[in-house]
């Protein structure tokens, strides 16, 4: 990761607005998190200033130094992130799963396309490309449509969890399966469902994969405003040398300079991303009955779920430690 010197002052401050990493427009509604991954295109779960990209967890904290604690049983940052995040996953309005590297991403719908063109898997092709565990996973789904992780894994007569959790891993990774929703009582679990079912039209949509990387570096650049060596690959997933591609197609087109080897940057500022406008009074006027408040919820059994994730070594702390190491 590049020192904070190797980034110009006017490029941080660009980054603070377009990802978030100010007080004035820190996430802290459902509404508003759905609102921050359409503008930005795709950002991380649970990465902190430590990692580049946006981050839904940097835009609650609302500040470019934030932190994961290393008790995030007690911080309210990370219990409203995770709150936020599983809301996120039920309402399936921004997709979500774990994608290249086992990085957990949201993904705004319009970018969904793109994404599938790099890390996708046709049908034609998951014969030879996925694990047999991981086939047997996908057919139960395709017969049932949703089911939890324990019922799954009988139906896909799988011998034991991380058989089960690798070849859900792989499903998510080819952008086969998405998590639908996160259940906490009577004990923790999630509803795996077909990503198809959620996204139909973007997921059925074909683009070149060119293109598809061409259209990542452009959506990373307009937030990041400079991109540096490497910082491309290390939000995606992408190799470097596919990266560079996509961002050398930026600067054939007129929309970035390469100043330095590996180093693009907006050529004009106006090519970012859109002002934030109208968040607050949407929020005034329609967020107030939204769910995900800082710390409340309208949703009694929601509630309930709150207080139960907060006992000492519940689900919630174990998966976001989880998420801690994985990005």
């Amino acid at each position: 990761m590049p020192t904070p010197k190797a980034i110009p002052v006017e490029i941080e401050e660009h980054r603070d607005d377009a990802w978030h990493r100010d007080a004035t427009h820190a996430v802290e509604t459902v509404a508003a998190a759905e609102r921050f991954v359409e503008r930005v295109g795709f950002a991380a779960c649970f990465t902190d200033a430590r990692r580049p990209g946006p981050s839904l967890y940097v835009a609650v904290c609302g500040r470019r130094d934030a932190v994961l604690p290393r008790n995030v049983q007690k911080d309210p940052e990370t219990s409203l992130t995770w709150q936020l995040k599983d809301q996120l996953v039920r309402r399936g309005r921004v997709y979500y799963a774990k994608l290249a590297r086992g990085k957990a991403m949201f993904i705004a719908p319009r970018m969904i396309p793109f994404f599938q063109a790099v890390w996708g898997l046709r049908r034609a092709d998951e014969a030879s490309r996925l694990s047999a565990n991981a086939r047997a996973v996908l057919k139960v789904l395709r017969r049932e449509w949703e089911m939890s992780t324990s019922d799954l894994r009988e139906e896909a007569r799988l011998k034991d969890r991380p058989s089960l959790t690798r070849a859900i891993d792989e499903l998510q990774a080819a952008m086969l399966v998405v998590p639908s929703e996160a259940v906490y009582l009577p004990r923790f679990t999630y509803l795996w469902t077909l990503s198809v079912g959620r996204f139909p039209d973007q997921l059925r949509q074909r683009v070149k994969r060119d293109a598809a990387v061409r259209e990542m570096a452009r959506c990373f650049l307009a937030g990041a405003g400079l991109t540096v060596p490497g910082e491309l690959a290390r939000v995606t997933g992408l190799s470097r040398a596919e990266a560079g591609r996509g961002n050398r197609a930026l600067v054939c087109e007129g929309y970035a300079t390469m100043p330095a080897r590996g180093t693009y940057r907006l050529i004009d500022p106006g090519f970012g991303l859109p002002r934030h406008s109208g968040e607050a009074a949407e929020a005034g006027a329609g967020g107030a009955g939204l769910e995900g408040s800082r710390g409340e919820s309208d949703d009694p059994a929601r509630s309930d779920q709150t207080e139960s994730q907060k006992q000492a070594g519940s689900p919630w702390t174990r998966h976001v430690r989880k998420i801690q190491r994985f990005g």
